[in-house]
């Protein structure tokens, strides 16, 4: 099983297909399918307006945005920066509740761990790669790919910085090693809050209209990118079309979708049917009850544990569909069909067939000794067993240490030179630390990692019996001093020496544990990763050989265009229309939470148009990740803002369903009512041009 699935939690699976069947599909900016595209629709797609598109298009932290003004005006949606919303409030004034409106630039807010990437080249690296691995066994050319890929996204940004604009590489894997990329980026990294509505419009529903539609929320807000102190200039930006676009009309999506695994063989959607999800939901469902009780102690309480209720939320929604889809005999059935169906081929193809050998089956073995120590792996190197942003900092102060004086090549791929700038960003960055509910995670994870480990692991035994969880959590929280910036910043800056001499609790434990996770880590590289990688790279070109090349790969937060229209669908027998519209909101309102519009917008209803359109569905092929792009019209304008997907494109991360799966977006008239009306905003109306 690949690495990322225990992180991430967002798998999916490609079928190996000749082509994308309907409108499925996220492709790469370098293989958009053009022919089909006019075909299908009659859209002509130049390079121009791809070259526009991407360039306008922006990668935040899990989110996608665009550029909507040469300004470095930057539309996203509300649930994308409630993090920052989050590490500007205060116990008396929370500006998730409040929302934010900057009438003049000097009053945008920092939003201290958010950056914002552009894609300004790629590059296909896969023969150098390939070269450099070739001949070598298993783990060795595991170790050597890292390397390779750290050389490449190094020389990069060497050769960048003698330029204008230096960039940012990133060595990306596409068709699960069929391909190797260095994309690079344009980064800005000092974003600031424009605009954000109270989440009780932004949010309206709350998590029971989660994944679903018909839908009310006006889950938009504006950033700006600056440069030098002063907004950043961005000739290259989406024109919003206010009117939005019609039903049935062609759109198309511009964003970075996070991660799928629609290539995944069965021998691992079964590991993640039977090993991985079912803990994960279980686990993630107690700790909701845990949240919910520690908002129920005090209103303080509840906003300190609002945002990370919400993510939670969203997450056992998203794992509780995921697994019923792959507890979906038909899903599995015709994946194992397609599997069948490309091993024949393969080994019909006798030249290729002695080429690559049985990768399926070494991929099932693979699974076989993963799970031997899946668990140790997960709660100790994965961090399952130390579930606080506290020990995040600890483990990682630790881990960078250790790894900066190696050579850049030979370090562990997250602290590579590439990846220190931001690494440092993140320990500088003053964000709201809250003992109490840090206490809450730290133990609710430790009970978990003795009650799935047993009482006789040697980690458990070390950690679990001369104190509760409860006791070690508050000991560790109460006694460092890690929430403070400046006392991090004098760890990264003191290297290994401040290291090694930090008594601070956290630092102490993330020093005595760091060598077994170590060893945990080198195990699943060696004996499951490196097997599993080598056994893709060998089904990559067989698909190739078979298909062709007209594929797309699956997700991993690169830059991708899909394509459809704005369509419903039939749920039960019943048709869902494309769009909702601002009355059904006001008729849906309750007064009470999740379902209460605020009193910006009761008062405003007088002088709003209520036939005005609010959110829309469309045929998008989108996943998490995706939240934030830009739809955009045959034209190049931007018509909509995706948000959400219903319920059904839950299973997106393993197969598409053209006749359910759906994305949902915010409509730019309900921008538009919502700025002029609601809020007034003069600036922002000014520069999005909506006095015209």
């Amino acid at each position: 099983m690949h690495s990322r699935l225990l992180v991430t939690l967002a798998p999916t699976l490609v079928l190996a297909t000749a082509a994308a069947s309907a409108d499925e599909g996220m492709w790469t900016f370098d293989n958009v399918p053009r022919e089909l595209v006019r075909e299908r629709y009659g859209v002509t797609l130049d390079d121009a307006w791809l070259e526009r598109v991407r360039l306008a298009t922006v990668r935040l932290s899990g989110c996608t945005a665009s550029f909507v003004s040469p300004n470095g005006l930057i539309l996203t949606n509300h649930h994308c920066v409630v993090g920052c919303l989050a590490q500007n409030s205060t116990r008396e004034r929370s500006l998730i509740d409040l929302g934010v409106i900057a009438r003049e630039r000097e009053a945008e807010l920092d939003c201290p761990t958010q950056i914002a990437d552009v894609l300004e080249k790629l590059e296909n690296v896969t023969a150098k790669v390939q070269d450099a691995t070739r001949g070598l066994s298993e783990r060795d050319a595991n170790e050597r790919r890292r390397q390779t890929l750290t050389e490449l996204e190094q020389g990069c940004e060497n050769a960048s910085r003698s330029t204008a604009k230096p960039l940012k590489c990133e060595a990306v894997a596409l068709y699960d090693g069929g391909q190797y990329w260095l994309y690079q980026y344009r980064r800005y990294d000092d974003v600031r809050l424009v605009f954000a509505p109270e989440e009780n419009i932004a949010a309206f529903g709350g998590d029971p209209d989660n994944f679903q539609f018909p839908r009310w929320c006006l889950d938009f807000s504006l950033l700006r990118a600056y440069e030098n102190g002063k907004p950043a200039a961005t000739p290259q930006h989406l024109t919003i079309d206010f009117g939005g676009p019609a039903a049935g009309e062609p759109v198309f999506v511009s964003g970075h979708p996070g991660s799928t695994d629609r290539e995944l063989t069965v021998a691992e959607l079964k590991t993640l049917r039977d090993r991985v999800l079912p803990p994960a939901l279980l686990r993630n469902s107690e700790l909701r009850g845990r949240y919910l009780q520690f908002a129920k102690s005090g209103e303080e309480s509840a906003r300190i544990v609002q945002d990370s209720l919400f993510s939670l939320e969203n997450t056992i929604k998203r794992q509780r569909k995921q697994l019923d889809a792959l507890l979906d005999d038909a899903l599995l059935a015709e994946k194992r069909d397609a599997e069948a169906d490309l091993r024949a081929r393969v080994s019909r193809a006798r030249a290729l067939a002695a080429e690559i050998g049985d990768p399926w089956q070494k991929i099932e073995q693979a699974q076989a000794v993963e799970a031997t120590r899946y668990l140790p792996y997960a709660y100790i190197e994965g961090g399952t067993g130390f579930n606080s942003r506290l020990w995040r900092y600890a483990r990682t102060l630790v881990r960078a240490a250790a790894e900066r004086p190696k050579p850049n090549a030979e370090r562990l791929r997250e602290y590579t030179d590439a990846s220190l700038p931001r690494l440092e960003q993140q320990f500088g960055a003053r964000v709201p630390i809250y003992p109490e509910l840090e206490r809450l995670t730290l133990s609710f994870s430790l009970e978990r990692m003795r009650e799935w480990l047993g009482p006789d692991a040697p980690i458990v035994q070390r950690l679990l019996t001369a104190e509760t969880p409860d006791e070690i959590a508050a000991r560790l929280v109460d006694g460092s001093r890690l929430g403070d910036p400046a006392v991090r910043m004098q760890l990264w800056n003191g290297g290994q020496a401040a290291i090694e001499a930090s008594m601070d609790p956290l630092i102490v434990l993330a020093r005595s544990l760091d060598a077994e996770a170590r060893e945990l880590r080198k195990w699943h590289e060696d004996d499951v990763e490196a097997v599993v990688e080598a056994a893709h790279e060998q089904i990559a070109p067989a698909r190739f050989e078979v298909f062709g090349t007209n594929v797309y790969p699956d997700a991993t937060s690169t830059l991708r265009l899909n394509f459809g229209s704005v369509q419903g669908w039939i749920e039960n027998g019943t048709p869902i229309e494309s769009f909702t519209h601002l009355d059904r909101l006001f008729e849906r309102e309750t007064g009470q939470p999740p379902f209460r519009v605020p009193p910006s917008w009761q008062q405003a209803k007088p002088t709003l148009d209520l036939k005005t359109p609010f959110n829309l569905s469309t045929n998008s092929d989108i996943v998490g990740g995706n939240s934030g792009s830009p739809l955009i019209a045959a034209d190049g304008r931007l018509v909509g803002l995706l948000f959400d997907g219903n319920i059904h494109s839950i299973s997106g991360s393993y197969w598409f369903d053209e006749d359910k799966n759906r994305a949902v977006a915010v409509h730019p008239a309900i921008i538009r009512e919502a700025l002029t009306k609601v809020y007034k905003v003069e600036p922002l109306i000014e520069e999005l041009g909506l006095e015209n």
